[in-house]
């Protein structure tokens, strides 16, 4: 039983995340942001890439949490297609 109940912790764990990355059209062309704010997922990870430490993406952005980064790293894990091409087209205009 117990495992049976750490499945079903981890189904709506997840379930938790994903719904903090959310996709709006005519916010941020649409592409995945937190919650209901304008921070790109693709923004956050090309941050990262570029060695940008979570603190000070923390410190940085006004209203991004701990749990915000941990969202959009899992949505990253989850999409790095999607993101990295987000990324690719950012960096071309």
């Amino acid at each position: 039983m117990i495992a049976g109940l750490q499945v079903q912790r981890m189904a709506s764990e997840v379930k938790t995340v994903t719904s903090w990355v959310q996709k709006t059209p005519g916010v941020c062309g649409g592409r995945a942001c937190i919650r209901n704010s304008r921070i790109t997922v693709w923004g956050l990870v090309n941050a990262q890439k570029a060695g940008v430490p979570d603190e000070q993406m923390l410190k940085n952005i006004v209203g991004l949490t701990r749990e915000d980064l941990e969202a959009a790293w899992d949505y990253y894990r989850q999409n790095p297609a999607e993101i990295d091409a987000d990324i690719r087209e950012n960096e071309a205009n």
